[in-house]
């Protein structure tokens, strides 16, 4: 009687925290957490200093629910492409719950809006609150940021869009993964070195589309095909888009060294070459990889590592600032 009594008190709890978990899962959340990294990083490299503390809380609130929202976004607009995918390939494919286990965007669940988990009710609910949340906290920081809000939300559904029109895409997506650290660099700075925006623009443009776009496009290369879908892999081929990627990568390690040397206090070169090496590790040897393999573990291995290393950067980064 006891153990029934237990059972009947945790079950509310266990199904908010199941819930939770939809919603999180919605918005990607264990790469989003991952990508506030990007932001940070920006912040801190303009200046090579900390910013205030009130700046730091706000902006960490801000850029949580930019990304919180952009990702539910991003579901929503792509969910009955996500139910047609999942149609096709059957629920023991690629579209079933649990995703691939390698997949980075797949931890929680894959697509729970396709799914059926949520109903666009509940996710347009969701991505409205956080971009509310966001809305405010951009428009506090620097009315930039918001501005830069906005564009990214408009662009990510225009990314969508795009997916049976044209595989250059992509350049959008690339575009869109600059935009939170655009935001941070206004966030601490009103007026940063025009060079520093460039080179950060550029390494992260890279970046996404070397390092993640085309990689995680890679592992649906199939069921792309299957629906019509225009993608690098599905419309270059493997070999092809392998050179894509090492070639984007290799432009992401540039740009990213010269954003280290583009701020108001430039990092010294140990900072450069600890970063020129998190980046070979992460991205470069990865990438190696797919353009002799051409396989879809290869492509989502390079994912997964590329994911980190904004992180990799911002530990760099955050050291340097401190032992300077």
């Amino acid at each position: 009687m006891r153990e029934l009594v237990i059972g009947a008190k945790i079950r509310p709890l266990l199904q908010i925290l199941e819930a939770k978990r939809l919603y999180f899962a919605l918005s990607r959340t264990p790469h989003g957490v991952i990508d506030l990294a990007t932001p940070c990083l920006a912040a801190l490299a303009v200046n090579g200093a900390f910013p205030p503390w009130w700046i730091v809380i706000l902006g960490l609130v801000t850029a949580f629910s930019g990304y919180t929202a952009v990702y539910a976004i991003n579901d929503i607009a792509d969910y009955r492409i996500d139910r047609q995918r999942r149609l096709m390939m059957g629920a023991g494919g690629a579209g079933s719950l649990s995703g691939p286990r390698h997949d980075l965007d797949a931890v929680l669940m894959r697509h729970p809006l396709a799914e059926g988990a949520l109903n666009l009710k509940q996710a347009l609910l969701w991505a409205g609150l956080w971009s509310g949340i966001a809305v405010v906290g951009a428009a506090i920081l620097n009315p930039v940021c918001l501005m830069l809000f906005v564009a990214g939300c408009v662009l990510e559904i225009v990314y969508c869009r795009l997916l049976k029109i044209s595989a250059y895409r992509s350049l959008v997506s690339g575009v869109v993964k600059t935009i939170g650290a655009m935001a941070a660099v206004f966030a601490v700075d009103p007026d940063p070195p025009p060079l520093f925006l460039l080179n950060l623009f550029l390494f992260l443009f890279f970046w996404e589309i070397g390092g993640q776009n085309i990689p995680n496009d890679w592992s649906d290369i199939e069921e792309d095909r299957a629906i019509g879908a225009k993608t690098f892999p599905v419309q270059l081929g493997r070999h092809k888009s392998a050179i894509v990627v090492f070639c984007s990568v290799c432009l992401a390690l540039i740009f990213q060294t010269m954003t280290f040397l583009s701020g108001r206090a430039p990092f010294p070169a140990l900072s450069c070459v600890l970063a020129l090496t998190a980046g070979v590790c992460l991205v470069l040897l990865p990438a190696i990889r797919l353009l002799i393999s051409r396989d879809a573990r290869a492509a989502m291995d390079l994912f997964n590592h590329g994911s980190y290393f904004p992180l990799s950067l911002l530990l760099i980064v955050v050291g340097t600032i401190v032992f300077r």
